[in-house]
């Protein structure tokens, strides 16, 4: 008896371990101050229209963060402190001043999904050069960025499976074919008139919403 309630015990012990992990890695951390308390137990740090201000070793304690939002941060300067967050699944950086990524930037190979949205000064080669070597990288939002067309470096991306390229300035369906594992493709708010659109009905092998 004693030894089935003692395993009883060690169930309970391991289940309330397992569901606070759980609720530690939903919880989205919205100031430095309080994410600095215990970095490591920050999984999703959101620190949109604020004035960054971290020093490199700060950044470096957040060894588990998975996700960060820098949305309207007005940076001229990605932090290359940023590219050495191993664990970095998404990242936000859109509404800044920058003018492309680090060469670092390509350091972040678990990273899947980035926002560069409302990026009127970003070198969009460039960039995408960069985000190309990224082995896990799957979506890119790339929304109200004034393009009208993309360049040759966006066939690049082998792995991609979602593409947003809404609130732009396309008059057409951008050539993706070379792009095998893309799925969706939002070309919705662009200037592509409704009889292109009539082609969604052909089957580029992905979605495309318009």
């Amino acid at each position: 008896m004693k030894k089935i309630l003692s395993i009883i015990i060690l169930l309970l012990i391991f289940s309330y371990t397992m569901y606070s992990q759980t609720i530690d890695r939903n919880k989205e951390f919205t100031t430095l101050s309080e994410a600095l308390q215990n970095p490591e137990n920050v999984y999703r740090l959101n620190l949109k229209n604020q004035k960054i201000k971290l020093s490199k070793g700060d950044w470096l304690k957040f060894i588990n963060l998975e996700y960060i939002n820098l949305k309207n941060d007005h940076l001229k300067e990605i932090p290359i402190e940023i590219t050495k967050l191993k664990s970095l699944k998404q990242i936000d950086l859109s509404g800044n001043d920058f003018i492309q990524l680090p060469e670092e930037f390509s350091n972040l190979t678990n990273l899947e999904e980035i926002y560069l949205n409302e990026e009127k000064r970003m070198d969009l080669p460039k960039t995408l050069k960069i985000l190309a070597k990224l082995p896990n990288l799957k979506s890119i939002h790339l929304e109200n960025d004034n393009l009208s067309s993309l360049p040759v470096e966006m066939l690049l991306f082998k792995n991609l499976e979602f593409l947003y390229l809404n609130q732009n300035k396309f008059i057409e369906i951008p050539r993706l074919e070379p792009l095998n594992h893309l799925k969706f493709l939002d070309l919705s708010n662009n200037k592509i008139k409704p009889e292109i659109q009539e082609v969604q009905n052909i089957n580029f092998g992905f979605k495309i919403n318009f």
